[in-house]
């Protein structure tokens, strides 16, 4: 064990002080705390962080990652047994996903050491309630998306832009903007390099290897995070490595599955299950009019890249300004807690069932979504709206 607090010490040491708006958000008083997100998106850092400057010296937190070599031959409940023995109070278990038995021994743990705290994280894959024991009645969950916009503008200017839920969004989009535009002078061109580059944190690394990085980052979802959640043979990974290149070749893409399942040489099954898994791993947005039911195998009406980043990396359309705009758009809605998205009958979105959005550049009229009640024009290139009319970067003040 001795060891796993040497390397604990060695990631403190080189921690990022730039903090996820996650960090903030969850109640760290539960017992036991699951944090969910794509590869890339900052899980580690974050509870780094948590036990760097958020827990007093009156703890003793141990930070392990389960891909440690230590647990080919300790067991997770072993470990939290010796750590409760040494005086141990907060355990932070990342990528529990590597584990063969993560769900059965995190139950075990929780029922056997109830003064512990324990924070696990996993591939946005993951689903807890079909572990081999269910522990959504024990945990309590959070989703870390990709950076917003405002935790771009942060950690590239230290300006903080206000956190707006939507409705005040709609309510009070001019004052809000008028009041950033006095603090920054050109948020438009800040929201341009955040499509281009600012997605995921490593970005401030190096933003010259970033979408090289960022490819990696895609082959290592497939091919290690995916393996280990759906347990998939090599041949099944390299199907969907296919598929995952037909839709970024293509988006918005409204999937013909007879045609592309013959053309990729896959069953229908395998291919409607094999968007929902992209999907879930946080590579692609897969949207429904909201009169349609979602079934295990519905298709999709229409399939998104997960955000803007991606399709530079993937689509030889990158320069598809249109495709940019509505994916960001859709990215921002997709996993936000308390909203729902669906493709509108009239318009491009309908937000919750109840606001419907056209999304568009400067020059987009109001025309598709005339006489539509709570229905709003997003342009890209502006700044500041005006009644129904609301610049687009500004959904990315959400979260």
């Amino acid at each position: 064990m001795e060891e796993l607090f040497a390397i604990q010490e060695v990631l403190l040491d080189n921690v990022s002080a730039k903090e996820r708006y996650l960090l903030t958000v969850i109640d760290w008083k539960n017992r036991l705390i699951g944090i969910k997100g794509a590869r890339g998106s900052g899980k580690t850092t974050l509870l780094l962080q948590r036990i760097k400057f958020k827990l007093s010296k009156d703890y003793t937190p141990l930070y392990v990652s389960l891909d440690n070599l230590f647990f080919l031959e300790n067991t997770l409940v072993s470990l939290a047994k010796e750590f409760v023995l040494r005086g141990g109070t907060h355990l932070f278990l990342d990528e529990v996903h590597k584990y063969p038995r993560w769900s059965r021994e995190l139950k075990l743990i929780y029922d056997q050491y109830p003064d512990l705290k324990t924070v696990f994280t996993s591939s946005s894959m993951l689903e807890i309630d079909k572990g081999e024991s269910d522990l959504s009645r024990r945990a309590m969950t959070y989703n870390l998306k990709e950076l917003s916009f405002r935790e771009f503008m942060l950690f590239e200017t230290g300006y903080k832009l206000p956190k707006v839920d939507l409705e005040s969004l709609l309510r009070n989009h001019k004052e809000i903007a008028r009041q950033i535009k006095s603090e920054i002078n050109t948020p438009v061109k800040y929201f341009e390099e955040y499509l281009n580059y600012g997605c995921y944190p490593y970005y401030l690394e190096n933003k010259d290897s970033y979408l090289q990085k960022l490819e990696k980052t895609i082959n290592l979802i497939l091919e290690i995070d995916v393996n280990a959640v759906e347990n998939m043979p090599y041949s099944d990974i390299r199907k969907i490595k296919k598929l995952l290149v037909a839709i970024a070749q293509s988006v918005p893409f409204s999937p013909n599955i007879s045609k592309l399942s013959e053309r990729l040489g896959i069953s229908r099954d395998f291919l409607l299950n094999s968007i929902k898994i992209l999907n879930r791993a946080d590579l692609v947005i897969e949207l429904f009019k909201s009169t349609k039911g979602i079934g295990a195998f519905t298709k999709p009406e229409k399939l998104y890249l997960n955000n803007t980043n991606l399709i530079l990396a993937l689509s030889k359309n990158s320069n598809e300004i249109g495709t940019r705009r509505e994916t960001f758009f859709a990215n921002q809605f997709k996993n936000l807690e308390g909203h729902e998205i669906h493709l509108a009958e009239k318009g491009d979105f309908l937000i919750n069932r109840k606001f419907v959005f056209e999304v568009g550049g400067r020059g987009k009229s109001a025309k598709q979504i005339e006489n539509i009640k709570n229905a709003y024009v997003v342009k890209d290139d502006m700044e500041v709206g005006s009644l129904h009319i609301i610049p687009l970067y500004m959904f990315g003040l959400l979260y």
